[in-house]
């Protein structure tokens, strides 16, 4: 059977944002201006134009909240993380677990609070790593790991397993072999909370 190479997105937003008042699915300083449009909501706008056939939104903290802030789309799915408190290994379990039943060859994997990580990266990192099955690559800023991570149906088994506490994919991605993608030129893929120093950070996904 020949591999897919349709691409499922996978939003992971369900932190509870304590450092920013709030679920960063809902507030973050760096967003465009878009009426009462959530991040969250813009986040998966830029994945669905980036590419990604579907988007699964990954939630948790104010889930109720956080689902009245994403208008229907027949493109947008979305998950509830059961046990998002324990870190972002449980989201992206959550959200790996939701696609594994598509059909999508590829996951391109991504966390809501890095808003200028729009279309423009989606599109390179999905037409330079060409989605497929058997795929791991990942977008660099300036030779920096961070985010989007592109992984193909073959790998999802084993990033699920890895994914504990905090920590999502990073020891799949340290481990083996993988495709950079440098985006450096189209974001600086800096999350919303943390200082400068410390904001553009390995793909923990």
């Amino acid at each position: 059977m020949a591999e897919s190479q349709a691409v499922v997105g996978v939003l992971l937003a369900a932190g509870a944002g304590s450092r920013m008042g709030g679920p960063k699915a809902l507030v973050g300083p760096g967003f465009t201006a878009a009426g009462d449009e959530s991040p969250v909501s813009q986040v998966a706008g830029w994945m669905h134009a980036g590419g990604c056939e579907e988007v699964v939104v990954v939630i948790g903290a104010r889930a109720a909240d956080v689902r009245v802030s994403l208008a229907p789309q027949p493109w947008l799915s979305i998950v509830e993380a059961t046990h998002w408190s324990h870190g972002m290994g449980s989201s992206l379990r959550a959200g790996l677990a939701y696609v594994t039943a598509g059909s999508a060859g590829a996951a391109l994997v991504t966390l809501v609070d890095l808003p200028d990580v729009r279309t423009p990266v989606f599109e390179r990192l999905l037409a330079a790593a060409e989605p497929s099955d058997s795929v791991l690559a990942r977008a660099v800023y300036h030779g920096r790991p961070g985010h989007p991570v592109l992984i193909g149906r073959s790998w999802w088994a084993s990033a699920a397993e890895l994914a504990r506490g905090d920590n999502g994919a990073r020891e799949l991605f340290a481990t083996q072999p993988h495709r950079v993608v440098e985006c450096g030129d189209l974001a600086s893929g800096e999350d919303v909370d943390l200082p400068p120093a410390a904001a553009t950070r390995s793909p923990d996904v």
